[in-house]
């Protein structure tokens, strides 16, 4: 009895692992509704030491982990956690052996460095701000703006793709050079509308050819009303040209990272 217990025990080890998602200060707990990936969710603990600790829970090892449940947890608990503690996320996909491998090889060596990041990040979180232009009222701007461009569009009016191809190629060059030079202006003015605030200002590249804006911020989480407030007067003075979405509070991304779990 004694060694079929062992043998089931030892299997059982190596059909799990330790999965880290981040690391917090010391007197963090999860909350008693916090969910880790897997499924069912798994449960999450914290793996401590001296002033510092680890958002862990457990894997099984016999499925592939990236799948979009997966990815949406692990963002899930971090934003969550940065909304109330200061938080360092680390890359998706981290695990190790067992939690005395969390806190010997990642804690331990990294105790001071964390301490101090986490220090750092104390009452703030990151938020992200999009804007994408409406297309009719982007593409009118332009034409009204760029004389080659209005005459373009008229040239290549009701006539055949084919006849019109160089026409149309230059078009789209040169809406796009028109595109990315109010997107640079757009961006400084949020920027600039964003200053009083004192965040720290991270750039984000474009991910839509139509994006006016796309940065992130590092700011105080007591000021989220300003930048609401801030943002809500921006988009009455663009009305219809740029709509504006403001994503966080969430983890700091873009400004810090505990790196990767070794391995």
């Amino acid at each position: 009895m004694s060694t079929a217990s062992s043998t089931t025990e030892s299997d059982r080890d190596q059909r799990t692992g330790i999965y880290v998602y981040g690391i917090v200060t010391a007197d963090v707990e999860p909350e008693p509704h916090a969910q880790g990936i897997g499924d069912p969710p798994a449960e999450v603990g914290v793996v401590r030491h001296g002033e510092i600790a680890a958002l862990v829970s457990e894997v099984t090892l016999d499925r592939p982990l990236g799948m979009p449940d997966d990815l949406t947890a692990h963002a899930r608990l971090l934003d969550g956690t940065a909304a109330v503690a200061p938080v360092l996320p680390l890359q998706f996909g981290g695990v190790v052996t067992d939690t005395e491998a969390v806190e010997k090889e990642l804690l331990a060596p990294n105790h001071d460095q964390f301490r101090n990041a986490l220090n750092d990040l104390e009452g703030r979180a990151q938020y992200v701000i999009r804007g994408r232009y409406t297309e009719n009222t982007v593409l009118q701007e332009i034409l009204d703006e760029n004389a080659d461009a209005a005459r373009l569009r008229v040239e290549i009016r009701d006539k055949p793709e084919d006849a019109t191809r160089n026409e149309r190629i230059r078009l789209g060059e040169i809406i796009n050079q028109e595109i990315e030079a109010k997107r640079a202006a757009d961006t400084r003015r949020v920027a600039a509308a964003l200053s009083d605030l004192d965040p720290t200002v991270r750039e984000r590249q474009p991910t839509h050819e139509e994006d006016a804006v796309h940065l992130a911020l590092l700011l105080e989480l007591s000021r989220e009303d300003e930048l609401l407030q801030a943002l809500t007067e921006l988009g009455e003075e663009w009305a219809e040209r740029v709509r504006l979405n403001l994503i966080g509070p969430m983890a700091p991304y873009d400004f810090v990272t505990a790196g990767e779990v070794p391995e």
